[in-house]
């Protein structure tokens, strides 16, 4: 199972240098999660950035994956993950995510690079 961060779709959506990164997690739909957490995340960002045609045409491809929403066991978890680990909220469920399903986690966010079941890349400037 996989976990795309919202980094590393927004990466992908734009076709960034390591959109090609992502590309194998988010493709491969069966084993695709996807935090509801994520969907606010980009949808957001691509509202900002061009229009709500363009953001409602990103959420439908992240849609094809099992979209997990935030309950009471991954709120708590996820609490103890930013504790532990001095993560922000939205890094701690998006982590907790991944941890709670047993899956690889996909991001480009530094503070990740040295933990386990994380694939990281390192961010490159456009």
């Amino acid at each position: 199972m996989n976990v795309v961060d919202s980094c590393g779709w927004l990466e992908f959506f734009a076709d960034g240098p390591n959109a090609s990164f992502f590309t194998g997690a988010i493709e491969n739909v069966k084993e695709l999660i996807v935090p509801t957490l994520s969907i606010y995340e980009v949808f957001k960002r691509i509202l900002q950035q061009r229009s709500e045609g363009d953001a409602l045409q990103a959420i439908a491809l992240m849609e094809q994956g099992h979209i997990i929403e935030l309950d009471a066991r991954l709120a708590v978890l996820a609490a103890h993950i930013s504790i532990d680990n001095q993560l922000t909220i939205a890094d701690s469920i998006m982590l907790s995510t991944s941890i709670a399903y047993n899956a690889t986690f996909w991001t480009q966010d530094s503070h990740f690079d040295k933990m386990k079941n994380i694939k990281h890349i390192k961010a490159k400037k456009q």
